[in-house]
């Protein structure tokens, strides 16, 4: 296998990138054993340390270790340094897998002149896409040979190395680079919140000249800072190895074919107790294999079914005509015998540990629905997908993060989020048959429903359960998805405007704000870099010297918790936004009714195609007519 797969529906569509874990012999590797004759610390090759009263695993200890024992599949040059050994007679081979402890490594067969249990000191480059995020970077460090054996590799017969690290690579980056990215992005954070604030300081001054420009850019700084305040200020609801509540995960999937396997294998392999844990699979009338992909990934995990007893808790039901995503999460729901359920995206990937993390916050009674971290899994494909990394962790460990302090998360977003079942049920029928100026509501999911369960509960982020999804990285399907994100944006928003004020009053004031900032910022932006240079003949230097320290708050807030080179791509979205995204909202003002999704074949969509070829043809004629 190679770190690269390809994936193509049609001949325009770009070769995704992924980071591709080594595949494990147990196809459910990370399920708790219901025997108990081997513990998740057992099989991540170490003992646990700190134990509750009941004998249960430090979940900390053991997150470490399973993050520590992933292996990943590569295919980079490693030059291999012996203790007599020099530059040039260096030897050289290829990575077959890495982890942060060790490598595995192929040499020809000849090659077989080192030992078990020598040192030797290796060099390699591990490129962005083989390893999680922020490992992307030369290493040179010494590493004890454990054990030799023959393999196989591009269909060549190679002798195989197995390389332990003398410390781990996550060790020899905190201290030669992570280290220093810390420092570097706190510091310069602080820099750039400091001129932020004197900036504003300063608009105070030319209130008298402009009072509502002024007051908007004072507003708008105030908005963002506080933003970044509060998700600092954030703390997730810690772990309780008590509470493990019953969870039945939804899958809704529609033309899924390509990732629904990878999908529905995330959320069988949880770590989690077998019993308390159901999966759902509903698919909405696919016209591709997805039905299929389902019922072969479906029977391969049956092949542990009486260890895991998954027979009973992995469910497949067709909907006999095609309905929409709701009400394919809706029959889930019904179909559920859990009391919490998890609505997962058909392209989104958990990590073992989500759901465990996920449904710490329902220990309190008044939380209604809890959204988990999304992360872009396909971030290496090409600028767009890069792009994306930096604003989705942005969006939820600062955006969503600051609205948790508050127990009010204004989106739950749909690639991984949970609910209590009886509120979902209550508002079935008005979820399933909502409207908006006539038209029915087909997207917009998951901030519709979460409008529903804010108006009585509290809503929340855990930062640790992650989920990872593939985002378009097609430049057309990305601005399709914006425009449609932006037009439910705004209708939900008036929904939520409706009740929000009965909130902790910050809170409303912080919702409020945020309404009218995204809303009027094209036209200031119009008046700063159109109407002031061209009326006034000043450079708008004090305006674009904002807009770089707002980008740089995103930067080098992804710098500080990622450690990765992406962090430029923060400041390369900033541009994008503001040359392009930025003027959608202008359309989303005036087509903020439309139901069409405009990335996959809804109903709506088919029916709005038709009306436009309708409609051309209709223009044929009477050209044809006319001549």
């Amino acid at each position: 296998m190679k770190r690269v797969m390809l994936f193509k529906r049609n001949k325009k569509r770009a070769v995704e990138v992924l980071t591709v874990p080594r595949g494990d012999r147990r196809t459910l590797s990370n399920v708790p054993d219901p025997e108990r004759i081997r513990t998740q610390a057992d099989r991540r090759g170490g003992k646990a340390e700190g134990t509750d009263d009941d004998g249960s695993r430090d979940a900390k200890r053991l997150e470490r270790l399973r993050l520590l024992s992933l292996r990943y599949m590569a295919d980079f040059e490693v030059v291999l340094t012996g203790p007599r050994q020099t530059k040039r007679s260096a030897y050289r081979g290829k990575a077959a897998d890495v982890s942060s402890t060790g490598i595995l490594v192929a040499l020809p067969p000849s090659d077989d002149r080192y030992v078990v249990g020598q040192t030797v000191n290796l060099r390699f480059q591990i490129p962005p896409g083989t390893m999680p995020e922020g490992f992307e970077s030369a290493v040179r460090l010494d590493a004890r040979l454990v054990r030799t054996f023959a393999g196989e590799q591009d269909g060549e017969e190679r002798l195989m190395l197995a390389f332990e690290f003398a410390k781990p690579l996550t060790s020899y980056f905190q201290r030669k680079r992570w280290g220093y990215s810390v420092y570097t992005a706190s510091g310069a954070l602080f820099l750039a919140v400091c001129l932020i604030m004197l900036m504003r300081a300063e608009s105070i001054i030319y209130f008298k000249y402009n009072l509502i420009l002024y007051l908007y850019s004072l507003v708008a700084a105030a908005f963002l800072l506080t933003r970044y305040l509060f998700g600092a200020l954030y703390r997730e609801v810690p772990i309780n190895r008590h509470y493990t509540p019953g969870v039945s995960i939804i899958i809704p999937c529609f033309n899924e074919e390509e990732w629904i396997h990878r999908t529905i294998l995330s959320c069988v392999n949880q770590d989690y107790p077998t019993d308390k844990l159901e999966i759902i699979v509903v698919d909405d009338k696919s016209l591709d294999n997805s039905a299929r992909r389902i019922e072969e990934v479906i029977a391969l995990i049956h092949k542990e079914a009486e260890r895991y007893s998954t027979k009973d808790r992995v469910k497949f039901h067709v909907l006999e005509e095609n309905g929409g995503k709701r009400v394919a999460l809706v029959k889930g729901v019904e179909m559920a015998k859990h009391n919490l359920v998890v609505f997962v995206d058909s392209d989104s990937f958990l990590e073992p540990t989500a759901i465990r993390h996920l449904v710490q916050p329902f220990q309190d009674p008044r939380m209604g629905g809890v959204a988990g971290r999304t992360d872009v899994e396909n971030k290496y494909t090409n600028t767009i997908t890069k792009l994306q990394t930096v604003r989705y962790y942005i969006a939820f460990r600062i955006m969503k993060a600051a609205e948790s302090y508050f127990d009010s998360v204004t989106c739950l977003s749909g690639p991984l989020s949970c609910y209590r079942k009886d509120l979902i049920l209550q508002h079935r029928d008005a979820w399933l048959n909502q409207t908006f100026l006539g038209q029915p509501a087909t997207f917009g999911d998951d901030r519709s429903m979460t409008n529903f369960i804010l108006r009585t509960h509290r809503t929340g982020y855990q930062d640790s359960a992650i989920c990872s999804t593939i985002v378009p990285s097609d430049t057309g399907v990305f601005l399709r998805q914006q425009m449609r994100w932006k037009r439910s944006w705004l209708r939900e928003s008036l929904r939520a405007g409706a009740f929000i004020w009965r909130k902790e009053p910050f809170m409303a004031l912080f919702f409020y704000i945020g309404l009218i900032v995204p809303i009027a910022a094209p036209v200031i932006v119009l008046y700063n870099l159109g109407y002031v240079p061209l009326a006034h003949h000043v450079f708008p230097s004090t305006f674009l010297m904002g807009l770089l320290m707002m980008a740089l708050l995103m930067s080098l807030a992804h710098l500080l918790f990622r450690k990765s080179r992406l962090w430029l791509f923060g400041l390369v979205f900033c541009i994008f936004y503001e040359l392009v995204l930025l003027w959608q909202m202008p359309v989303a003002w005036v087509t903020f009714w439309k139901s069409t999704w405009g990335t996959r074949e809804t109903p709506q969509d088919i029916e709005a195609r038709e009306r436009k070829e309708a409609r051309k043809n209709k223009s044929k004629k009477r050209i044809g007519l006319g001549q």
